[in-house]
């Protein structure tokens, strides 16, 4: 994780030399409120999935559900062709699969990283960037987007280069 921030240090002290040696400010305005933005979004990412990958593994869940398909043949026999037709055995998984729900609980639970308080407030962070500057005319679509790409790039390119 030092390493992640070290580096997007690093390339943003560049992105600001930049814009400041080209005298674009709209350019370092555009590029900064996209550049942290999207630097909180990728770590509150992150964060919100370690959490849940610890919790998981306190739990003793590995995430491995099985072969969905393996577990269909054991229970309905499809190979073999003599005990039931294909429109009885079609009906009989139809109303089974429809009695397996999920309820509200269920899906709350697999979409805890999705709706963590972190990356809920990175995102707001992020739409209230753009909105500033869409607001006061500031908004450089092209640096805009390119800095929002920087971070991910970044964190990429320092996973790969750590296998």
């Amino acid at each position: 994780m030092n390493r992640v921030i070290n580096a997007l240090l690093i390339v943003d002290i560049g992105v600001v030399i930049f814009c400041f040696l080209s005298g674009e400010r709209l350019w370092l305005i555009n590029s900064q409120i996209a550049f942290v933005s999207s630097s909180l979004v990728l770590f509150a990412s992150l964060v919100s999935y370690k959490k849940m990958v610890e919790q998981r593994v306190a739990l003793g869940d590995d995430g491995v559900s099985g072969d969905v398909i393996e577990s269909m043949d054991e229970k309905y026999n499809f190979d073999d062709d003599k005990d039931k037709n294909p429109e009885e055995l079609l009906k009989e998984v139809k109303a089974e699969m429809k009695q397996d729900k999920r309820g509200v609980l269920e899906i709350l639970k697999d979409s805890k990283t999705s709706l963590s308080l972190y990356r809920l407030l990175a995102y707001g962070v992020l739409i209230l960037g753009f909105l500033y500057l869409n607001n006061n005319h500031l908004l450089h679509i092209s640096s805009y987007l390119s800095s929002l790409a920087i971070p991910i790039i970044v964190f990429v390119i320092i996973l790969l280069r750590k296998k």
